[in-house]
């Protein structure tokens, strides 16, 4: 078999992989949060492996080896002739704290799987697909007013969720005048969830309770960047980056229900199924970023990342199936980040020392999250490490990163989340384009 042909073999693997893994998804908790019962659920951090390990930035970063799909016009950093992709799987164990009471979980999702291949000259094509909301919440408690247990007997209230959305995406970005780059990407956004809650009765002479919803949803969208990269002196550089993401109309049904139950005999109470048509205005909001990078040559860079993005118009929590459940109030509000990473280099080209030629990352960042519990903003904020291997010739290497913080607090009724993430990637590089001497 010739090497092209391997090659191909081993990427249609891959992609039958990654398939897989999606599909084992769904019915599945690809992410675990009280926060997550509103709206679209957690917004997943985008980037790689080695993005999410420099805190998250990557609106300024050009780096010929590493994919960076966090800005459109990146993807010009390259060698011209190469071939490049990016697969990566992520874990995390979360505890949780309200009042006295503790928790905790653990989970394992897809991170990210792209790959890149030149056009012309300056020019380059990029696509993937990635998380972009999760949803994951399992919680109970006993109803304790005796005027109503009194009659009814012991009642067990129950609210559970699973499910999420992904993005396919596809671009491509060019280069003016070796320092001006620009790009654009198309977003196409896809997935379920489904939101339940149980009135369980310990009495059989009354009925249980199921009611919920269940969302199938879809959406359009598009991101746009650009990238002015300014040489210095002593082999420096510094780069300037901005995009921008437009907002998304949702699509689909919400499917709103709720029967009473008792043995194997269900009646249905309510049922009723409503189409994201013209008639709704919900929406995923858009983004605006910015981005500064320094760097010098493949020794190291330090970058610098800030979004922001309203939310308040996107009517998620007048819209059904997306607003509260139970007595938490949730409101959309302005979101914001603020990120910042370190990478280091300190001999790519040692022959003698194999740990001189790996990269190592630290990272840090804050954000606001794009809602309100009960009026209360919700914060989250960590470092990040990382580090990749090399493997074998070219850019190839394993990267590994780990995301070590914080969200909400224990103030109020809020609920305080302790979090450790890890994530793999494993980076492909090669030769496809280049004509070969000799057969």
């Amino acid at each position: 078999m010739s090497m092209k042909k391997i090659k191909a073999v081993s990427l249609a693997v891959l992609l039958i992989s990654v398939c897989g893994v999606l599909r084992a998804q769904d019915g599945a908790y690809s992410s675990y949060s009280p926060y997550t019962i509103f709206g679209v659920g957690d917004i997943y951090r985008q980037g790689t492996a080695y993005n999410q390990s420099m805190g998250g930035v990557g609106i300024a970063s050009r780096n010929n080896r590493f994919i960076n799909y966090l800005n459109p016009a990146a993807v010009t950093a390259r060698d011209t002739l190469s071939f490049m992709l990016d697969f990566g799987v992520t874990g995390q164990g979360r505890v949780y704290k309200q009042g006295d009471v503790k928790s905790a979980n653990n989970i394992f999702n897809i991170c990210n799987f792209v790959f890149s291949v030149p056009i012309y000259r300056k020019s380059a094509f990029f696509a993937g697909i990635t998380p972009y909301s999760s949803l994951g919440y399992d919680f109970s408690h006993d109803i304790v007013d005796q005027s109503i247990i009194g009659n009814t007997g012991n009642v067990n209230y129950r609210s559970y969720g699973d499910g999420g959305m992904y993005q396919i995406f596809f671009g491509a970005g060019a280069t003016f005048w070796n320092r001006f780059s620009v790009g654009a990407q198309f977003l196409y956004y896809f997935g379920n969830m489904d939101k339940s809650t149980i009135m369980d009765f310990a009495t059989a002479s009354y009925r249980d309770i199921y009611s919920g919803y269940k969302l199938n949803l879809s959406a359009v969208g598009g991101k746009f960047g650009v990238q002015y990269d300014q040489p210095l002196s002593s082999g420096c550089y510094l780069t300037a980056g901005a995009t921008y993401k437009t907002s998304s109309k949702l699509r689909g049904y919400v499917t709103d229900y709720k029967y009473a139950t008792v043995s194997s005999v269900s009646d249905t109470l309510h049922h009723h199924i409503d189409t994201l048509k013209n008639g709704s205005k919900a929406k995923l909001a858009s983004e605006v970023g910015f981005g500064l990078a320094f760097r010098k040559g493949d020794k190291w860079r330090v970058e610098f990342d800030y979004t922001f993005s309203d939310w308040s118009g996107s009517h998620l929590e007048e819209t059904i199936g997306f607003a509260n459940i139970g007595d938490q109030k949730f409101t959309t509000t302005f979101s914001q980040s603020f990120r910042a990473g370190f990478e280091i280099i300190p001999n790519k080209n040692d022959i003698r020392y194999y740990m001189k030629k790996c990269a190592y990352r630290v990272g840090t960042y804050y954000e606001k999250e794009y809602y309100k519990l009960n009026g209360d903003a919700v914060r989250s904020y960590g470092v990040t490490l990382g580090i990749t291997l090399p493997v074998f010739q070219w850019y190839n290497g394993i990267s590994i990163g780990v995301d070590i913080g914080q969200r909400g607090s224990t103030k109020g009724n809020m609920i305080r989340e302790n979090y450790a993430m890890f994530v793999v990637g494993f980076n492909i590089h090669d030769i496809w384009f280049r004509k070969y001497q000799y057969d």
